[in-house]
């Protein structure tokens, strides 16, 4: 049995591939990526690379040639060109292929989300459905890297702000949502949807954990949407406002709050305690 992992060389996917060699002979592992050159020098030796770009339907069906079980790693939103699109083309080409089964990396109750951010994963989740693979979508939270500039701001002593108001968040650390991820795809009867998250906290939660292992006092700020907009043009962060506000906004609602164990039942674990992921953060 092949496995193929896609976006191998980002973060989500190198992490993986990492757990995927504890989980299966190397030999039997693909790494799908853009640029080989850098896949050789940074991925485990032992496992076949091979090129394969989400924009290349065609590119993409050879690259899964052979391959039984696939971990899609989904792209970066805001590219030249779509995400949805990008997203087809792999389901697409693992349909052509013969892939067996795809397990997707989706986001928190996809089916159900209002935030745009989710729009991409329902149209994937729903072309999984149709294309027949069998499959399974992986709802990752939200990764408590996400954070890491507020985090590490305030442990140089600078205010720890958000609008989010009490809205919580499953926070997680990414390689966590990355072994679970590798488990569901050696898993011989896995469920359909894995709904991954941490224990939800909110933002006020949060910055306590950090008071904590911070040598310095910071300050705490809940703040109004406008006067949170307000800091981050002071900060010079304008380009970027928008998309941060409205995570803030979608978590203010209520969309990261999880309560569901699965990401603890397939690790087979706790996760990390918060204070041991803040500081290996």
């Amino acid at each position: 049995m092949k496995y193929g992992v896609t976006a191998a060389t980002g973060k989500f996917g190198k992490r993986a591939v990492e757990y995927l060699t504890e989980l299966v002979d190397k030999e039997n592992i693909v790494a799908l990526v853009r640029n080989t050159k850098k896949a050789e020098k940074i991925l485990p030796t032992g496992i076949e690379i091979r090129q394969a770009d989400y924009t290349d339907e065609e590119g993409l069906e050879k690259a899964f040639a052979g391959i039984g079980r696939l971990l899609f790693i989904s792209s970066v939103p805001g590219g030249s060109y779509p995400r949805d699109k990008q997203h087809l083309n792999v389901v697409q080409a693992a349909q052509n292929a013969g892939v067996n089964f795809v397990a997707y990396t989706s986001f928190p109750h996809a089916d159900q989300a209002k935030s745009l951010l989710a729009s991409d994963h329902k149209i994937t989740e729903k072309a999984l459905t149709e294309s027949g693979i069998k499959h399974a979508f992986l709802r990752n939270n939200w990764y408590l890297e996400n954070q890491a500039d507020l985090i590490k701001g305030a442990l140089a002593g600078h205010p720890f702000q958000y609008s989010a108001g009490e809205g919580r968040v499953g926070w997680a650390l990414e390689r966590e949502y990355a072994e679970a991820a590798a488990k569901v795809l050696v898993t011989d009867v896995p469920k359909t949807v894995y709904e991954f998250a941490g224990n939800s906290l909110s933002f006020a939660d949060l910055a306590k954990a950090v008071a904590g292992v911070s040598k310095r006092q910071f300050k705490v700020e809940s703040l109004s949407e406008a006067e949170y907009r307000d800091e981050l043009n002071k900060a010079g962060l304008q380009n970027a406002a928008d998309i941060i506000i409205m995570i803030q906004d979608l978590i203010k609602e209520g969309e990261l709050t999880e309560n569901d164990r699965d990401l603890v039942d397939t690790l087979g674990r706790e996760l990390t305690p918060l204070k041991e992921a803040l500081l290996e953060i």
